[in-house]
Formats: structure tokens, sequence, C-alpha cells
């Protein structure tokens, strides 16, 4: 029994990390990522696993059926959320995360990204499982039909329309992990001068805001547009308590971010897209709720 026990444990363990990347990209939350990943083990734990073929399947299956649940009741909670959505920040290293059997690691990479997570906001449910298991870890349509319990026709329909969907929203960066670090470190620093002219000099002209405070920390209510009123936005905020938060870069969500320790606690998460040199948008996330699991020092 205690053999049985260890290979059902290295069984999982070995697929832990494609559950929980499966979990995040469908729900947008670490924790309700883990607990899909934990109440998985739990159902694995007590299958028949000699009646099981393919255990990554059967994982895969469970897992997405148990975020599905999760992610319908979460998108009615989302509709009295105060001001913008944005998704946890995932601690995230491109250069060695596994990747899975038919997965591209660009495509991996993008669909971690805040951009197309806010965007994947806006399909619905099954649109979302099927482009997560489609688009970003490569499943064949048989089987995320077999996982849905849908037949292929309807999942390559399925499969098309959230491809574009999120091709038709989603801004194509080329991510220059150098470039980004350095507009990032400027970004802060003319921020914390209330150097205006140094921040409209690195924003592109429709540059936009996004910010995050789910009601428990500021944050603007709207996504603010424009080089001008975002520029003239950040300098304000940094003027009022940048000096209070030590910064420190970290890669989130597979791309160069900063995070702000308050106390050696981490209270903010800033996130640039950049492109040509410019930056083309600004994640400020400061929901305490959501940067919590971050590292502290």
């Amino acid at each position: 029994m205690e053999a049985e026990h260890r290979d059902a444990t290295a069984v999982f363990e070995e697929h832990r990390t494609l559950l929980l990347g499966v979990a995040y990209r469908m729900l947008g939350r670490v924790a309700d990522a883990e607990d899909v990943v934990q109440d998985t083990w739990l159902r694995w734990a007590s299958a028949d696993r000699d009646e099981v073929r393919k255990p990554a399947a059967f994982l895969v299956r469970v897992a997405t059926r148990l975020a599905l649940d999760r992610l319908r009741s979460a998108q009615s909670r989302r509709e009295t959320y105060v001001g913008p959505w944005l998704p946890e920040p995932l601690p995230t290293d491109v250069h060695t995360a596994p990747v899975p059997d038919g997965a591209d690691r660009v495509l991996l990479t993008e669909s971690v990204s805040v951009a197309v997570l806010v965007v994947m906001e806006s399909l619905s449910p099954l649109e979302r499982a099927v482009f997560v298991l489609r688009e970003a870890f490569g499943f064949p349509h048989e089987e995320i039909a077999a996982v849905l319990e849908r037949s292929p026709a309807a999942v390559r329909q399925l499969a098309a329309r959230a491809r574009t969907h999120v091709a038709e929203r989603t801004p194509r960066y080329e991510v220059d992990p150098v470039q980004q670090r350095e507009l990032t470190q400027r970004f802060l620093d003319a921020a914390s001068r209330g150097d205006i002219q140094g921040l409209l000099d690195m924003l592109a002209p429709d540059v936009r805001l996004v910010g995050d405070g789910g009601g428990k920390a500021k944050a603007p209510l709207r996504t603010i547009t424009s080089a001008d009123k975002v520029g003239r936005f950040v300098a304000a905020i940094a003027q009022q308590g940048v000096a209070d938060l030590e910064f420190t870069f970290t890669e989130l969500n597979g791309a160069v971010g900063l995070v702000g320790l308050l106390g050696g606690k981490p209270a903010a998460v800033l996130l640039l897209d950049v492109a040509g040199g410019r930056i083309q948008s600004v994640y400020l996330l400061a929901n305490p709720d959501k940067v919590a699991h971050l590292p502290s020092r």
C-alpha cells in the first residue's frame, strides 16, 4: 500500500506544473489554481488507478472541470468587482519551465501574459478552457473533446472562435527583456522625480494604464488612455507614496516586472508592455489580496 501511494504521488508530481499552468490560465488567480491542483490530487488519490490508462489525460480532465466550475462562479462575482480586473501576478521562469509535448514555447509564454489573460476574461468558460488546452498546451481537439464532453467538431468551432477573439484584441509586442528592464527602471526613476516630460518621452501616444485596487487600495476606476494623462497620473501618485516603497525586479507572467515592498511585504506590482522602444501599456496592481502571495523580504 505504501509503495502504491508513493507511485501515485510520483505520477501526480510529474504533472503538477502542467495542472497548475492549466488552472492558472483559466482562473487568473494563483490561490484558486493551487486549490484546483489540491482537489485534483484528492480525486487522483481516491481513483481506481488500475482503470486509468493515461494518467496525464485523467489529471488534466479533472483539473479542467474543477477549474470550469470555479470560473463560472468567479465570473459572476467579477461583475461587481470595483474598477478594472487584473490577474494575480505569477512568478515565472520562462527559461527553465518545462514545455509540455505539443506545446510551443512562445505561445506558452504569451498565454500567461497579463494582456492575454485580460482578454481571456471576455471568453465564455468553455472557450477559455479550449483556448488554454489547445493554444497554450497543444492538446489535440479529440482529447479536449473528451475532457469537455463535447464533439471534436464543437471543440474546433470553440477553438477557432476563441483564437480569433484573442488575436483581434491582444496587441502583439516583441518582448526584449533587456529593453523592458531598462525602460521600467527609467520609468520608475522619472516617476519618483515627478519628471512628466521624462515620462512622456517613454510613453507611446496611445498608451493605456490599467489599475487594479479592487476597492481595497487606491487605483483608477477606469482605464487611463493617452501619454499626457498617463504621465501626469503616474507622476502624481508617485509623489504621494513611492518614496515609502522599496522596488525589486522580478519575472512575473513571463516578463520583467517590479514589486513594490512596504516594510518588506509586497504592496504593489508594476508591469509594462514595451514595443518599439516605447511603453504601450502600464499595469498597476495594488489590490492587497492579489499581491500577498508574492515573496517578502
